[in-house]
């Protein structure tokens, strides 16, 4: 989940938001973060376009439009702060990395254009700390933890929650490390501030992934690869 900002002039106080406006980063920051989003964004057209199957468009467009419309959800969290859904998680789980590339483009560069949620010149650094790391982060995780489903009927929904929990931070961590570097906010002011406050948001983020993944579970495990044996999960090679 993100953190929404009013302006610039509360960077630092209640915590800048992953949703960066332009102004915050510099521009060589700002052009850094251009070169990773083009290089990530053409690797992801290349490797979907290998690997795409005959249901993954259509699923695709589905995650999409139910990220962007959980993106327009917000709801409070402290000291006046507002969060809504990242997705990019719960996009690598059901699509695999480099699809949810795709779709958290489609949604972040959307969410700008139409709704100003994030800045035009800093459109690639959003895209890169809301979709790339979310997307490999959370992919990393919730498939480090799954196999525990051999043992464990719940380790699928518990690794979703963790993919999502993590990911969160590590944008967090991202975004601060950007405004640091950029002269934004002090480290001392913008790390506990960021990563503190979305802990929190993480949790809601974690709870609606697992959500959704104990959903597929119970209607189509089959998008997820895992298949039931008994009473546990199981990964289904390939």
């Amino acid at each position: 989940m993100s953190m929404t900002l009013p302006g610039p002039e509360v960077a630092g106080a209640a915590g800048p938001a992953l949703h960066i406006p332009d102004g915050f980063l510099s521009t060589p920051v700002a052009t850094a973060g251009y070169v990773v989003f083009g290089v990530a964004l053409a690797v992801a057209l290349r490797q979907t376009d290998r690997k795409i199957g005959p249901r993954t468009v259509p699923l695709m467009g589905v995650m999409g439009a139910f990220i962007f419309a959980a993106q327009m959800m917000n709801f409070p969290v402290a000291g006046g702060t507002s969060g809504h859904m990242l997705g990019g998680a719960l996009a690598a789980i059901v699509l695999g990395p480099w699809a949810a590339i795709l779709v958290m483009t489609a949604v972040v560069g959307l969410q700008a254009l139409l709704f100003q949620d994030g800045g035009l010149v800093v459109l690639g650094a959003n895209v890169v700390n809301m979709g790339v790391l979310t997307a490999f982060v959370g992919y990393g995780v919730y498939h480090a933890i799954r196999p525990l489903g051999r043992f464990i009927p719940q380790a699928t929904v518990v690794a979703a929650f963790a993919a999502a929990w993590v990911s969160v931070e590590v944008a967090a961590l991202a975004t601060s490390l950007q405004l640091v570097v950029s002269d934004t906010s002090p480290f001392s002011v913008v790390m506990p501030a960021m990563l503190g406050v979305h802990a929190l948001i993480g949790i809601g983020e974690g709870l609606i992934t697992a959500a959704a993944v104990s959903f597929l579970l119970a209607t189509r495990p089959d998008i997820l690869g895992v298949r039931r044996t008994g009473a546990v999960m199981e990964g289904v090679a390939g």
